[in-house]
């Protein structure tokens, strides 16, 4: 018997994204669940297809529902996390709802008031390589933004070796494809402002600034980011800069990397001389991680590459549930 799990927001691009992982998932059955203002008929005929519900508590009861997605915006996270918790369901939340920890870093970053703040300290966050212990007994699950994903695998590990000057501060410059703005039209991720064209948003203010901070452990005065839009649907590729301590080579963070990820199955980490790109990630739940290092000077460059919408949103909320209600980490991921 697989088990059944409900999708709120399946129409956005990251709950679609879920539906189509979740569709070659061994253990699972997805269940769709609407809330608001959902329209009543599909455009689409079809002869079969997940069940659709309107979310409410006793549809969650009724259907014996294990877990729910959440790919909705923060503020419909913190509305509805409560209500699926307290009917027996467990919580994966692909927002920034529960991502900061205190109501003061929320409102901050989100320029507006946390409207569930006693959920804040129950929640656990879910980026599995370095948070697997405490995700199997998580009820509400915080999966990670798609840009703190890729330079937290490629920053932390480092951080906690000390082969960065972190006095000389470390550079983040990240681009991502369109579908990260998600599918509501806005004057800037419309086809005429996107297309031939590359810009920067949210220079210093970025809300997934902290995530990095509190993953990596870095001051914000160490570290600066900048989030440029590129005119493709999908991906994320982040050239990150930094000093490194002296005498630091190539290899000495190469091997760092081969031995936090060895037995990591979403983390590439390529030869020297080679760099990832978003083709080699496309489609897949992998984060993939090359360095160059010019130890005469000390100056380093790694770049690090995933789908925003798999290793970046959906995708990794699968392999959290997957640790979370029992199942292989890579089951529907590989």
């Amino acid at each position: 018997m697989k088990i059944p799990v409900g999708i709120v927001g399946y129409r956005g691009y990251s709950g679609a994204e879920l539906v189509h992982l979740l569709d070659r998932h061994s253990g699972v059955t997805p269940i769709l669940l609407d809330h608001r203002d959902a329209p009543a008929v599909s455009a689409m005929r079809r002869s079969k297809g997940p069940v659709r519900a309107d979310l409410s508590a006793q549809v969650i009861r009724d259907q014996q529902l294990a877990a729910v997605f959440l790919a909705t915006p923060p503020e419909a996270s913190m509305e509805l996390a409560g209500m699926i918790l307290e009917a027996g369901a467990k919580v994966v939340d692909l927002s920034g709802a529960f991502r900061l920890g205190t109501p003061e870093n929320y409102s901050r970053w989100y320029k507006t008031a946390h409207a569930a703040p006693d959920l804040l300290a129950e929640a656990v966050y879910g980026l599995p390589e370095f948070c697997r212990d405490r995700i199997p007994a998580a009820r509400l699950l915080s999966n990670p933004g798609c840009y703190p994903t890729a330079a937290n695998l490629a920053i932390r590990p480092l951080v906690e070796a000390g082969l960065i000057d972190r006095s000389a501060g470390i550079v983040c410059d990240a681009k991502s494809g369109v579908s990260g703005a998600g599918n509501k039209p806005t004057a800037k991720n419309i086809f005429c402002e996107v297309t031939e064209n590359f810009s920067a948003y949210s220079i210093l203010q970025h809300r997934h600034v902290p995530e990095v901070l509190q993953t990596s452990g870095l001051e914000e005065r160490e570290f600066s980011f900048t989030a440029q839009l590129l005119p493709i649907d999908r991906g994320i590729l982040e050239t990150i800069y930094f000093r490194t301590q002296p005498g630091t080579t190539t290899e000495a963070i190469l091997d760092t990397y081969d031995r936090r990820y060895a037995n990591e199955p979403f983390v590439r980490i390529y030869n020297p001389g080679h760099m990832p790109d978003l083709r080699r990630v496309a489609r897949t739940n992998f984060c993939d991680i090359g360095v160059t290092v010019d130890s005469a000077t000390g100056r380093a460059v790694v770049v690090s590459a995933i789908d925003n919408l798999v290793k970046g949103a959906a995708g990794q909320a699968i392999q959290n549930m997957n640790l979370m209600l029992g199942f292989a980490e890579t089951e529907g991921l590989l």
